[in-house]
C-alpha cells in the first residue's frame, strides 16, 4: 500500500482512526437526552456538533490520503522541523511540580501548591532563581485563588494561608 503513488499506510490508519472516533462520539452524542426548551437546544447540541466536526475531519483526512497524500506534511526529520532534543531533567522537574501540586493542594492549600508547581516548571525551563520563581508562583497562586473564590464563587482550599487570606477560602 505504501509507495510513491499509493496511499501511505500511516495516513490511512490515522484517517480511519479519526473517522472511527467521530462515529463513536456521534453514537454517544445521539444517545444523550434531547430536553431542549423553546429553542430546541439541549444538552446534546454541542456534543453533536463536535462529533460531526470530528467525522468531517476524518473524511477530509481520508480524502486527502487517497488524492495524493496529506498536504503540507511535516518532515520526519526533527532537526528540519526545529524540534529540540528531549531533556529528561526538564521533564522530571515538570512532573515533580505536578506531583507536588497534587500532594500539597489539600493540606498546604491552592496558593502554596501553585507556587510549588510554578517554581518546578520554571526550573525545568532552565531558571536557577528559585526564590524569585517561588515568589512569583505564590503571587500568581494568590491572585488566581482570589479570582476563583471571590468572583467565580468556587471553593478552593486556602490551607496554610488561611490566617492571611481570612474567610476567602471558606
Amino acid at each position: 500500500m505504501a509507495g510513491s503513488r499509493g496511499v501511505k499506510r500511516a495516513e490511512l490508519v490515522v484517517s480511519l482512526g479519526v473517522l472511527a472516533l467521530g462515529v463513536g462520539a456521534s453514537a454517544v452524542a445521539l444517545s444523550l437526552p434531547e430536553g431542549g426548551g423553546y429553542s430546541r437546544i439541549g444538552p446534546n447540541f454541542v456534543p453533536k456538533g463536535v462529533a460531526g466536526g470530528v467525522v468531517l475531519l476524518g473524511l477530509w483526512l481520508l480524502w486527502e490520503a487517497f488524492t495524493g497524500g496529506w498536504r503540507v506534511a511535516v518532515s520526519d526529520d526533527p532537526e528540519e522541523r526545529g524540534d529540540h532534543a528531549f531533556v529528561p531533567s526538564a521533564f522530571l522537574w515538570v512532573v515533580a511540580g505536578l506531583v507536588a501540586q497534587m500532594a500539597l493542594i489539600h493540606t498546604a492549600g491552592f496558593p502554596i501548591a501553585a507556587m510549588a508547581l510554578f517554581a518546578c516548571v520554571a526550573r525545568g525551563f532552565g531558571s536557577t532563581r528559585w526564590l524569585r520563581d517561588a515568589a512569583v508562583g505564590l503571587a500568581i497562586g494568590i491572585l488566581v485563588f482570589l479570582f476563583f473564590v471571590r468572583f467565580l464563587n468556587v471553593n478552593l482550599p486556602a490551607g496554610w494561608l488561611l490566617p492571611v487570606l481570612g474567610t476567602a477560602g471558606l
